[in-house]
């Protein structure tokens, strides 16, 4: 299929019921999406991976380089400090699935460099993925869902969500056909408000907190590290 001007990857995604029910068949799938332009760019999909049938599900933002290059999510050096961070929190990685928002790497080169610089996603890049992140959850059907940084908490929860307003805390998780939207963010509020804290999606729960490459950006590392280790002790406390 050609790309699709109207950014959207739903054409992309198996017809059959079955598959969309497998992650291997999804990750195929993904493989071929032309759902938006980022495809042009970038090596190859970076599709999430890990625990099938894990508890938590890790949502970043996008690939970066390396992910791009090895086709596999948080690989690089943010990758390594989620790794340090889940390990000291409690949560051991190979019980969690990763993944991100947008499953194609954005960048952009300076002029005569050969370094690729990331740039964020925009509105309608992340509406075009939401299909397969919406995908991933229904298989999954985890107990947490964590959003790594700003862009994670906005394709869940909206463009309206803020991590800094709400993170760490442990809220009601939409149903996955709204994520993104406001509807998504009111139907959290409603939840929030009955004093229902399983009354999400399945009585799943979300959780925002900061990306790591956030850490690695920090002026204080040291206190920026501490306080992801900290939020993703909620997560392992939620866990039981």
């Amino acid at each position: 299929m050609s790309a699709n001007s109207s950014h959207d990857a739903a054409p992309f995604l198996p017809d059959d019921p079955r598959s969309r029910a497998d992650l291997g068949a999804l990750r195929e799938a993904a493989a071929g999406c032309r759902g938006c332009p980022l495809y042009e760019n970038a090596t190859q999909t970076v599709f999430g991976e890990g625990a099938a049938h894990g508890r938590v599900v890790l949502v970043g933002e996008q690939p970066g380089d390396q992910e791009d290059r090895q086709g596999r999510p948080f690989v690089g050096p943010a990758g390594r400090m989620l790794d340090r961070a889940l390990e000291e929190a409690g949560i051991e990685r190979g019980d969690v699935y990763v993944t991100n928002a947008v499953k194609h790497f954005k960048f952009k080169r300076m002029a005569g460099g050969k370094r690729r610089i990331h740039e964020s996603p925009n509105v309608s890049e992340m509406r075009a993925c939401r299909p397969w992140l919406v995908a991933e959850l229904r298989v999954l059907e985890p107990d947490v869902v964590v959003a790594l940084g700003a862009t994670a908490g906005k394709a869940l929860l909206g463009s309206t969500f803020r991590v800094t307003k709400r993170r760490g805390e442990l809220i009601p998780m939409p149903d996955p056909d709204v994520l993104g939207t406001p509807a998504a963010a009111r139907a959290a509020e409603a939840a929030e408000r009955a004093g229902d804290g399983d009354a999400g999606w399945n009585g799943t729960r979300l959780l925002a907190t900061i990306h790591p490459s956030a850490v690695l950006r920090a002026e204080d590392r040291e206190a920026m590290y501490a306080g992801l280790v900290d939020d993703l002790k909620v997560v392992a406390t939620a866990l039981g």
